[in-house]
């Protein structure tokens, strides 16, 4: 053994408290194109309905295409000079609010060229932001040594993503309005995501700042230039000689569509099945609420559980209580109070499962004797982009088997029929994950730690 070999430099306290700034600042300013953009597209941007639905679905298809090669580009490009995921999170980062700000404005009257404009300014934006997002996930796994370390790390982001998502329940249009008095209507938009886009530069220089000195830096003739930089065929074999990495992106899914087709179809349930949509401001409360507690829970389950065995308790969690409101969904109160509890599952889900990617990325390091943690980790984007897709799929095939119908409140098996989008696929989904990782999922604490031993013995 190495007597000389340094020690694993341990984390700070800011690390394991304050990482994720960075990411509430992202939702806070990704908030503002999540549940306003088609809002600016039809009312101040003035565009048709149709032209506004070719917009937001060309840029998102182009979006979601372009998902899965950010952490390859990081992995295959030369470092720079702060490091190789570092440097990311200061260098392109401070370009993302003008252009996205662009994502907002209307220039000219000509509605094509106008939507051009926009479609580019969007699709810009998100390629700059997604480097840096990629980077800021990535260090989950260079920074944290242990798989304690990485669940800490992830715990930390996850409780200040939920974070940032509970501030713009309450401050992001309150934020847009106060600025069109200073801007005017047409540009508030605009405005909110340049300033939002502030918070986001700001909190991932804070994360640059935090990282000091966790990540090596690569010299020219350095070993770690070698085991970091990763071609294209070395990707591709991190990928598909990983199982534990296909198996975590497919159960991951059941996450993406907790969050993303139980949110869509929120305001179907409390609206058109109970009749009284007042429901949804207490409802998003108490479920961000449940979210934080969740993810901000499992810096202490860790200590008595790995991150398998957390997921998997956090998959089961919200596939029972999320079944117990398809049974019970005659009560509003006490299915708010049931998607509260499936919701803390989610928060500790979300907590945990980047901490899973990261001990893959110790795997296929052990495996193929190359480090393309940026590729692995960035693949986490894949099945949030499907989760996506997946959301108007199973939404808008529950609305078809109901009949639904604008302004119409819903009767009898209809109304439970609506909850089948809101709480029973999600809890299919969630069920079908914890099968998955039970079965197909084997890294445990105790492997990842042996492999991380022996790429360490190798130098």
């Amino acid at each position: 053994m190495d007597n000389n070999k340094k020690e694993p430099k341990k984390l700070s306290s800011a690390l394991r408290n304050a990482y994720g700034v960075g990411d509430a600042g992202f939702v806070l300013m990704s908030n503002i194109e999540t549940f306003y953009f088609m809002n600016f597209l039809t009312g101040v941007g003035g565009f048709s309905p149709a032209i506004a639905a070719l917009i937001n679905s060309v840029f998102s298809i182009i979006d979601a295409c372009l998902s899965w090669l950010y952490g390859g580009i990081i992995n295959g490009s030369k470092a720079m000079k702060w490091g190789r995921y570092r440097s990311w999170l200061i260098v392109v980062p401070w370009i993302v609010p003008f252009i996205y700000a662009f994502q907002f404005i209307r220039i000219g009257d000509n509605e094509m060229t106008s939507a051009v404009l926009i479609i580019i300014a969007a699709v810009v934006s998100h390629v700059i932001w997604n480097f840096a997002y990629v980077a800021n996930a990535t260090l989950v796994s260079v920074v944290g040594k242990t798989p304690e370390d990485r669940a800490a790390l992830s715990s930390s982001r996850a409780t200040w993503n939920n974070i940032g998502g509970l501030l713009f329940s309450y401050m992001g249009l309150p934020f847009a309005t106060l600025l069109a008095g200073i801007v005017g209507e047409k540009n508030q938009f605009a405005a909110a995501a340049f300033c939002l886009g502030i918070l986001f530069v700001v909190g991932y220089f804070a994360h640059y700042k935090m990282t000091d000195g966790y990540e090596e830096i690569e010299t020219v003739d350095s070993a770690k230039k070698q085991v970091n930089k990763v071609s294209i065929p070395e990707m591709f074999r991190s990928l598909f000689q990983n199982p534990q990495l296909l198996i975590l992106m497919i159960a991951d899914l059941a996450k993406w569509c907790v969050k993303f087709v139980t949110a869509a179809s929120a305001i179907y349930y409390f609206r058109d099945a109970m009749g009284n949509p007042g429901h949804m401001t207490l409802y998003t409360l108490l479920i961000a609420i449940g979210a934080i507690i969740g993810a901000y829970s499992v810096r202490f389950l860790v200590q008595k559980m790995d991150s398998r065995s957390i997921t998997i308790l956090a998959y089961i969690g919200m596939a029972v209580f999320l079944f117990l409101i398809y049974v019970l969904y005659t009560n509003a109160y006490v299915v708010i109070a049931l998607m509260t509890v499936a919701q803390f599952f989610y928060g500790m889900a979300f907590a945990s499962s980047p901490a899973l990617y990261a001990d893959t990325v110790v795997y296929a390091t052990w495996k193929t004797g190359k480090n393309a943690a940026g590729w692995v980790m960035g693949l986490q984007n894949l099945p949030l982009k499907i989760g996506v897709f997946l959301r108007g799929v199973i939404l808008g095939a529950c609305l078809a088997a109901v009949n639904w119908q604008s302004g119409v409140v819903l009767e009898g098996t209809a109304r439970q029929g609506m909850t089948v989008a809101f709480a029973m696929v999600p809890a299919i989904f969630c069920a079908a994950g914890a099968v998955l990782l039970i079965v197909g999922y084997r890294l445990t604490k105790a492997k990842v730690m042996q492999y991380q031993a022996e790429i360490d013995a190798r130098g």
